[in-house]
């Protein structure tokens, strides 16, 4: 019989709706009230009324890439954090900088989940190759494995030869890191003289595994699964036995959104990964951007995993959603092609494409609307110029000719 982390993974997906939707009122009730970012945000917002998706879908998107700039100018946190410093763990610091925090809870980043479908069990050993320096990846590994009753040696990165006699030493059931590093001290192992048997799992994450690698390691007679989350969230989604997609966690609220705005995609459409944390108090993030590109596996809102999982599935990590390019010298961003789109809903899908070469830029905004007449296109031609203060083309195309990508802004200049 399938194993399963807890009640939460099989249950309906009604009453998880149900469940997920009373949560979020908490959620931006508890927000409202602590974090100074979220009282002004959200100061006009009655938690009261957010009874539905389509509720949720009102609110604004905190972006990611706009965090840097908020934080600097409210350090260290930005006001986003519902706990003060004093009552945090730790606060660390990716590249950007961003500043992320973590709490006193057992698992804060939530991470067993992900661990226990890739076959962790109490009483292994994890060998954890993740950074324990200035970001929080090796930490958030650390108490997910401890959660589920795991003992953790903290390997961190680099320093190869020596890893690989600690694993010969240690002889470790588990692995968590990237893909590649674990390739890597595979290798270097047999090189050495020195080949590692004892491992038979591993969670990675950081960086792509492609099928070839992915095989590679079953040859070898480990079984590689991943998961997908952020410092800032923590866990997002992971990989199961058999599954179709990556099942979404039970304690967040997944959208996915047009590419630098704020309106859900239709199910199975490639945008950019909006993600609620529910249930945590000290870091309450309310539709996260996240600038990641991914899309709703088709149905799966209605048909389980083949591992018998009931939530929401994601079909993997497609891109980034930041398609910022410079057209005549001036940075032209998703937000603006959205904010051109709000103007007119006429529009149901547009792709703003430069052309042109080095020195001569040809900005055309293909539209897909529900009419092509000249009045439309010299209504959205104004639009260009007022939101990028740059002259653009405006093109109709047959409708659902634009591909399904996640592009809003592609760069097809020529640079010979």
């Amino acid at each position: 019989m399938p194993e399963y982390f807890d009640s939460l993974e099989t249950r309906a997906p009604e009453v998880r709706e149900q469940a997920l939707l009373a949560a979020l009122s908490r959620q931006v009730a508890h927000a409202r009230a602590h974090a100074p970012y979220f009282a002004e945000v959200l100061r006009d917002v009655d938690p009261a009324m957010l009874t539905t998706r389509e509720a949720l879908a009102a609110l604004p998107v905190t972006r990611k890439s706009d965090l840097t700039a908020r934080q600097k100018a409210m350090p260290p946190l930005g006001g986003l954090n519902a706990t003060p410093i004093g009552g945090l763990r730790h606060i660390f610091q990716s590249p950007g900088p961003i500043h992320e925090p973590d709490g006193h809870d057992a698992d804060w980043w939530r991470i067993a989940r992900a661990m226990f479908a890739a076959g962790f069990r109490s009483g292994e050993l994890v060998y954890n190759t993740f950074s324990y320096h200035f970001t929080p990846a090796g930490m958030m590994m650390e108490t997910g494995a401890h959660r589920l009753g795991c003992c953790v040696f903290p390997a961190g990165v680099g320093q190869t030869e020596s890893q690989v006699q600690a694993l010969a030493s240690l002889q470790p059931s588990a692995y968590a890191g990237t893909p590649s590093f674990l390739k890597l001290l595979l290798e270097r192992g047999v090189e050495m003289g020195m080949p590692c048997h004892s491992l038979s799992k591993a969670l990675v994450s950081g960086e792509a595994l492609p099928p070839s690698l992915r095989g590679w390691f079953q040859e070898r007679g480990i079984r590689v699964q991943q998961m997908y989350g952020s410092a800032d969230l923590g866990l997002i989604a992971y990989e199961t036995d058999g599954g179709d997609g990556w099942v979404v966690d039970e304690n967040v609220l997944v959208e996915i959104v047009e590419p630098g705005g704020t309106r859900p995609m239709p199910e199975g459409e490639t945008g950019e990964v909006v993600v609620t944390v529910l249930g945590n108090g000290d870091y309450p993030l309310i539709r996260f951007g996240t600038g990641d590109l991914s899309a709703i596996v088709a149905d799966s809102s209605h048909r389980a995993s083949p591992c018998g999982r009931t939530n929401i599935r994601l079909k993997g990590w497609l891109g980034r959603a930041d398609q910022t390019t410079k057209v005549k010298g001036m940075f032209v961003h998703p937000g603006q092609v959205a904010d051109v789109l709000r103007r007119h809903p006429e529009i149901r899908a547009a792709r703003l494409v430069v052309t042109g070469t080095m020195g001569a830029d040809v900005m055309t905004l293909h539209c897909d609307a529900t009419r092509d007449d000249d009045g439309l296109k010299q209504a959205v031609a104004e639009s260009l110029r007022e939101v990028m203060r740059l002259r653009g083309e405006v093109a109709f195309v047959p409708s659902g000719s634009l591909p399904q990508d996640g592009k809003v802004i592609e760069d097809a200049r020529r640079y010979d």
